[in-house]
């Protein structure tokens, strides 16, 4: 394979949502943990969590939500580099900085030439720019990661419009998907793959089956599933 092995990990509920409501406030690292019935188990994901591949992508927006432009204290180091997907930017220069300090390499991918990452990416060593024009072409950055930055798997934790770009570009190969014991709803909230529905009989092709690899019950009626993608779809004619 010329580009990198892709999974996408991520928490959700057990109708797929992958936040607990539409505003930026509202989070599930946040919220979960403070939920009767749901807190018990959470943990079990942080762990799997750290069992993941040395690359993880995620987005500008996500890292501004979890704090990373405000945060004060000193981060505890880590040994994963981030991709992160900033056009925006969400992140501002005290975002970038901080994530310096957070992870072992930050890829700060984006369309956006004035991102506060490249004033700043001469003083960072460990801080690295990808620039693109008008949209991030994502088959390419990935065979990038492989072939210049030595990724050869990378873990996806971004929101439902990443996720979908990725599904439908063949860019997804697995699925780990932990699921907590909670319905959250809202037709607003972020789900596993959000995006245009399907509308056309050609739509069919956007979908994806899987095949099971693994499913196992964890504790606090908590459930880790595995799944391969097959990203080769036949459709049988009516």
């Amino acid at each position: 394979m010329s580009r990198t092995f892709n999974t996408l990990f991520l928490l959700t509920s057990l109708d797929s949502k992958i936040s607990t409501g539409s505003t930026d406030n509202l989070d599930v690292d946040l919220d979960l943990k403070r939920i009767h019935g749901v807190k018990e188990g959470l943990h079990q994901y942080y762990d799997i969590e750290k069992t993941t591949d040395p690359f993880s992508l995620n987005s500008g927006r996500v890292m501004a939500k979890i704090g990373a432009n405000t945060k004060k204290e000193e981060p505890q180091k880590m040994g994963c580099s981030f991709i992160i997907i900033d056009n925006k930017p969400h992140l501002t220069e005290a975002g970038v900085v901080y994530m310096s300090k957070w992870v072992k390499t930050l890829y700060l991918v984006t369309t956006n030439s004035d991102h506060p990452a490249f004033k700043l990416q001469s003083s960072l060593d460990n801080v690295i720019t990808i620039l693109y024009q008008d949209q991030v072409d994502f088959p390419d950055l990935f065979i990038q990661m492989k072939e210049k930055y030595g990724a050869e798997r990378v873990t996806i934790q971004s929101g439902g419009t990443l996720n979908t770009q990725f599904l439908k570009n063949n860019l997804i190969d697995e699925v780990s998907i932990v699921i907590a014991p909670c319905l959250i709803g809202g037709a607003n909230t972020a789900s596993l793959v959000d995006g245009k529905s399907n509308e056309t009989e050609e739509d069919l092709l956007n979908i994806r089956p899987l095949k099971l690899l693994e499913a196992k019950t964890l504790e606090n009626s908590y459930l880790h599933l595995r799944y391969l993608v097959i990203n080769e779809v036949i459709i049988d004619p009516k």
